[in-house]
């Protein structure tokens, strides 16, 4: 224990150090260190917008190529998409200034594609240290498509929502009902860079997940831990699976076409200042 509290207090100083030299007005986490950043969030709500054969992170420029997804946020995210062409159109998000691009495998219930009723997004600061907005063009996938077996549940899981009181699951649960609280797929995305690459080969090595309010050493960049959620008109059970086969390979895409200065103010003046600022307009 006594380890762990020196821990939390040479990273205050850390935090304290980042923040005078960024001049950023950064808020410091106390003694109760990471218990002060449960509830530090912005969260969207984002309408489903449209389903396609495209993958613009693992096959950009090849339509048609990849199992079928489904997207929010932006309305134009296709193959070809770009940073330009990203921002240049609309969003189903609560938050005007977010036109970047989510997507997840499409749902598929006894055999036929059911789209989303929308999608809650979360915005979270996980680390003790300030967290630094994603540069333009940041892309990154989490969770396995080719999984066939239970992945760790603090990527990817199942539920019904918090109301139906239920376990969060890797396999399909059968849900309450399909309405207040039908099926819902949750993504959790890394929360630390590399600070040098927007992508990688497998679109997963320049980020990793922060351990214990701390980004590794060879993923030093803090930045949002993203969780994205799909909500389902379905109450799950049997005949439900992902176009990426199977219940277990829940994943999902990002490309980072947010108006940069809609990001950064409310990676300031929300995470970074240890507040809970909503849904937003």
């Amino acid at each position: 224990m006594r380890g762990w509290t020196s821990l939390l207090g040479a990273s205050a100083v850390v935090l304290v150090a980042a923040t005078a030299a960024t001049g950023s007005p950064a808020a410091k986490p106390d003694a109760n260190g990471l218990r002060m950043l449960q509830g530090v969030n912005f969260i969207n709500a984002c309408g489903f917008s449209h389903r396609r054969g495209d993958d613009p992170i693992v096959y950009p420029g090849r339509p048609g190529l990849s199992h079928d997804h489904t997207f929010v946020g932006n309305t134009s995210t296709n193959a070809f998409s770009t940073v330009s062409s990203l921002r240049a159109a609309r969003t189903t998000c609560s938050r005007s200034g977010d036109t970047a691009a989510y997507w997840m495998p499409t749902l598929v219930v006894n055999g036929i594609a059911v789209d989303p009723r929308g999608a809650t997004i979360y915005y979270r600061r996980k680390t003790l240290a300030p967290v630094r907005a994603f540069p333009a063009g940041l892309k990154m996938i989490a969770g396995n498509s080719r999984a066939t077996a239970p992945q760790d549940l603090h990527v990817t899981f199942w539920n019904c929502g918090v109301q139906a009181g239920m376990a969060p699951t890797a396999t399909v649960p059968t849900c309450p009902d399909d309405r207040a609280e039908g099926l819902r797929l949750h993504v959790n995305f890394p929360n630390c860079w590399d600070g040098r690459h927007l992508d990688s080969q497998d679109h997963q090595s320049h980020m990793a997940y922060s351990t214990r309010g701390q980004c590794p050493a060879t993923h030093p960049v803090a930045v949002p831990a993203i969780s994205l959620i799909y909500r389902y008109p379905t109450a799950g059970g049997a005949g439900v699976e992902l176009a990426s086969r199977g219940q277990f390979s829940g994943h999902a895409d990002f490309f980072n076409g947010w108006r940069q200065a809609t990001l950064t103010s409310l990676v300031t003046n929300c995470l970074n200042a240890l507040r809970h600022c909503g849904r937003g307009v």
